[in-house]
């Protein structure tokens, strides 16, 4: 069966989710970032990393997601499978990738964003980065006007990739997700579901 190494607060929280609605077996093994653990199998020190039975290993969250709704259709966490409906599963992990992931970096490690290391400069750089995030979340909350989910197929790996992201947003933006309603609707129906609350309650100790 496959193993999934996480961290408590990573993006590691989305194949987790998709682990747990896909219903097939498989191990969770929680890891420290740049841990010896974790460094065996992916020298990057990073989570997520996921670990077949013959030994292949995935990184990148992204990939990990499409492997996984991929290698079980049945589960149909694709999305769609038509061409347009795939090429905006693809758009959506690349947002959250590239575009919605990486707006928090200036937040979570400011110091890496300026050569000036007083208290003032890593401020800046913190507000630059909230400003960037709300940019970003008001993309994705007009995208979900009047939709229950990010895609048009219903639930699906994006939606997974969207939660610990949305998590982090109500933890580090002043105001939290008071200004993307729509998106606060997304984050209350994933974090009710059964599935998603046993993978909250095993990371958390819970």
């Amino acid at each position: 069966m496959p193993t999934l190494y996480y961290a408590v607060g990573a993006c590691s929280l989305a194949p987790h989710v998709v682990l747990e609605w896909i219903g097939k077996p498989y191990e969770a093994v929680k890891v420290n970032f740049g841990s010896k653990e974790l460094l065996a199998v992916n020298p990057a020190g990073a989570v997520p990393t996921l670990r077949e039975d013959d030994g292949w290993l995935l990184t990148q969250a992204g990939a990990i997601l499409d492997y996984l709704a991929q290698k079980h259709p049945e589960a149909g966490l694709a999305g769609g499978d038509d061409l347009r409906a795939k090429a905006e599963t693809h758009r959506w992990s690349a947002f959250f990738t590239s575009d919605a992931h990486a707006a928090f970096w200036p937040v979570f490690l400011p110091s890496r964003y300026t050569t000036d290391q007083s208290e003032q400069s890593r401020r800046a750089v913190v507000n630059a980065g909230h400003k960037l995030i709300e940019r970003q979340f008001a993309i994705l909350n007009r995208h979900l006007e009047g939709r229950e989910y990010i895609l048009d197929g219903g639930r699906s790996v994006i939606d997974a990739y969207s939660f610990p992201i949305i998590r982090w947003a109500i933890k580090l933006v002043p105001g939290g997700l008071s200004e993307y309603p729509n998106v606060q609707a997304l984050h209350d129906r994933l974090a009710a579901d059964p599935a998603v609350q046993r993978v909250l309650a095993r990371e958390t100790g819970g």
